[in-house]
């Protein structure tokens, strides 16, 4: 595993996009402050720039470092949490400019694999992720699933999980407000 995660980052420092195995389905990500690399997500989405998309970062307390205040609830949200757990933050910080909601807000989830944790825990930023798929088409819950475009669009296909056919639901996601609002977008 350290030898695909120092290839895995020798692509992210480099710009690239990486197509990767999360805690949910298989993701294409990029580093979340390069705003060259998250144009390169959209065009191989074929997807509006305007449509944000999440970032995964390996633990909470990172979560302040790209948000300008970090809601109360927001603590007890993710501790309680028993699937993964995306949560919209209000005024973003710290990202690349093109991944940030019109709004301000940014989606961020905690990742719960263990590949994905370290490849984020060594890097030292957050890393894009969005499904797999060509903006709207299904998204693949396995790798075979995957549309060969997509494969052929990236820079490197971790070569991590490729056979593991465990079923995985998409994260729930929680929008909060600045002011205390909180919205279920999905459970």
């Amino acid at each position: 595993m350290q030898q695909e995660i120092k290839k895995t980052l020798d692509i992210l420092y480099s710009g690239g996009i990486i197509l990767y195995p999360t805690d949910t389905i298989w993701g294409i990500g990029c580093d979340a402050t390069n705003e060259e690399a998250v144009q390169k997500i959209y065009k191989i989405k074929q997807r509006e720039d305007s449509k944000s998309m999440l970032v995964l970062i390996d633990d909470t307390f990172r979560i302040p470092s790209y948000i300008d205040e970090m809601p109360e609830i927001a603590w007890d949200l993710i501790e309680l949490s028993e699937k993964p757990l995306t949560i919209i933050y209000p005024a973003a910080k710290n990202l690349a400019k093109n991944l940030v909601a019109k709004d301000g807000s940014i989606g961020i989830r905690v990742s719960h694999d263990e590949f994905t944790k370290e490849l984020i825990r060594r890097f030292k930023k957050p890393i894009v992720s969005t499904s797999a798929n060509i903006s709207g088409q299904p998204a693949p819950a396995f790798f075979d699933e995957i549309n060969e475009e997509i494969k052929s669009a990236v820079d490197y296909i971790v070569n991590h999980r490729q056979d593991d056919t465990t079923k995985s639901a998409p994260s729930g996601i929680i929008k909060l407000g600045v002011n205390g609002e909180v919205q279920v977008i999905r459970e």
